[in-house]
C-alpha cells in the first residue's frame, strides 16, 4: 500500500516510501507517560492547594474573631466602669482566644469606647504564628493582623 503520486506525462509516477503512507506509529511503552504530566500539572496543583488552605485558614481566623469581638463586647455590658469593661472584654477575648485550637496568635490590641449608650470594641489580633500563614513566602497571602469592631448597645432599647 503506498501512495502515488503523478507529476506529468513524461515522468513515471514516484512512489514514496512505505512509512509516509503508513498510520502514523504509535509508542508501545507508555511507562513515564503519567510522571511526565505530573511533573508538568505537579507544581500547579501544589500552589493551588496551598492558596485554597492559607485563604480558607484566613477567612476562618477573621470570621473567628469577629465572633469573639461580638462576644467580648456583650461580656462588657456586665462592668460598672469602662475599666472593669475592659478587663472584662479582655478576659473573654482571651478565654475565646485559648479555646480555639487552631489559633496561635496572640491579641496585639484591645480598645473600648464608649459613645453614649453604645460600646464599641476594636481588636486587632496578629496570627502570623497560624499555621496558615507557613506558605506567605510561596504565595501571595493576606495580611497576618486581622482587625474587627464589635458595637453594642447598654441598657436595652
Amino acid at each position: 500500500m503506498g501512495f502515488a503520486l503523478k507529476l506529468s506525462r513524461g515522468f513515471k509516477a514516484f512512489r514514496l516510501p512505505a512509512f509516509y503512507a503508513s498510520k502514523p506509529r504509535r509508542f508501545s511503552d507508555r511507562s513515564g507517560g503519567a510522571a511526565v504530566e505530573f511533573a508538568i500539572i505537579g507544581p500547579v496543583l501544589f500552589l493551588l492547594m496551598t492558596g485554597v488552605f492559607t485563604y480558607g485558614g484566613y477567612f476562618l481566623t477573621a470570621h473567628t474573631i469577629q465572633q469573639l469581638a461580638n462576644d467580648a463586647a456583650r461580656a462588657s455590658i456586665a462592668g460598672l466602669d469602662d475599666e472593669e469593661r475592659l478587663a472584662l472584654a479582655r478576659d473573654a477575648m482571651q478565654a475565646g482566644i485559648a479555646n480555639q485550637s487552631f489559633m496561635r496568635g496572640e491579641l496585639s490590641r484591645l480598645e473600648l469606647t464608649r459613645q453614649g449608650a453604645a460600646i464599641s470594641l476594636a481588636v486587632t489580633y496578629d496570627a502570623g504564628e497560624d499555621v496558615y500563614w507557613a506558605f506567605q513566602t510561596l504565595i501571595p497571602a493576606p495580611p497576618s493582623t486581622i482587625s474587627r469592631n464589635a458595637t453594642i448597645l447598654m441598657g436595652g432599647f
